[in-house]
């Protein structure tokens, strides 16, 4: 079977479910609803960076990222989903790669049009002091923030897959992105700079001194996010539906 009609059936399955479309949605609002509450914020801290508060709403949004490549995965683990699913297309890469493009694709346009918005809604909240960020600087915060996004949702499927639980998956990225990461990360010392969220958000940061710059922050990412999906396939391949 080529690959076009499976892309379309994986699409299909995520459009029909009303769960999977309302965690897009949420990926939208939470993000630029916490965008406009940072813009609002106080912004004389020696901590403030101007660009990363146009898009600080990610911090929320990935879980809703996370959910959603988890919860598209999880879902063939249900009621014998996998079994049929692989039963009309055999070839168990082929299957998957049309899975993690369906997720992929209306991720990365949801995030790209999030980042738009939660751009100019953080700067009408910012007001003058928005003055102080270049064209090129926004331009990478808003494609930064839809790969970013895209690439989290994916290394949340590639971990399903390898769990074969989306329960599992969101048991650990949710609260290593919230408490590992965000709380006790500075006290880690520089391996933390190289974890799949710390590495990508480089890109929405206007000044940064760390080991990454915006670009190889964004590799470390998907690096991360290729072994998550190698190991998925991997499992998918060596263990029965």
């Amino acid at each position: 079977m080529s690959f076009t009609p499976v892309l379309h059936s994986e699409w299909l399955k995520i459009r029909t479910l009303r769960s999977l479309l309302g965690t897009l949605v949420a990926v939208s609002v939470t993000t630029t609803a916490f965008s406009v509450l940072a813009g609002a914020s106080d912004t004389s801290g020696s901590e403030f960076d101007l660009l990363f508060t146009t898009q600080a709403g990610v911090y929320v949004g990935q879980i809703a990222a996370i959910s959603f490549g988890a919860m598209v995965v999880s879902a063939e683990f249900r009621g014998g989903g996998l079994r049929l699913s692989l039963s009309a297309v055999p070839q168990r890469g082929h299957w998957f790669a049309a899975k993690t493009t369906a997720i992929a694709v209306p991720v990365l346009a949801v995030g790209l049009l999030t980042a738009l918005a939660s751009l100019f809604a953080a700067r009408a909240a910012l007001g003058p002091a928005a003055d102080g960020l270049t064209t090129g600087e926004q331009a990478r915060a808003v494609v930064g923030c839809g790969v970013y996004l895209t690439l989290i949702a994916l290394f949340s499927a590639g971990l399903t897959m390898l769990l074969r639980s989306g329960v599992a998956t969101l048991s650990l990225l949710i609260p290593f992105i919230l408490i590992v990461s965000f709380v006790i990360g500075d006290a880690a010392g520089t391996a933390i700079e190289f974890m799949p969220d710390r590495a990508g958000q480089v890109i929405l940061q206007q000044t940064y001194d760390g080991p990454l710059g915006p670009w190889s922050g964004l590799g470390v990412t998907a690096l991360w996010t290729a072994a998550a999906l190698l190991a998925g396939v991997w499992r998918l391949r060596r263990q029965d539906a």
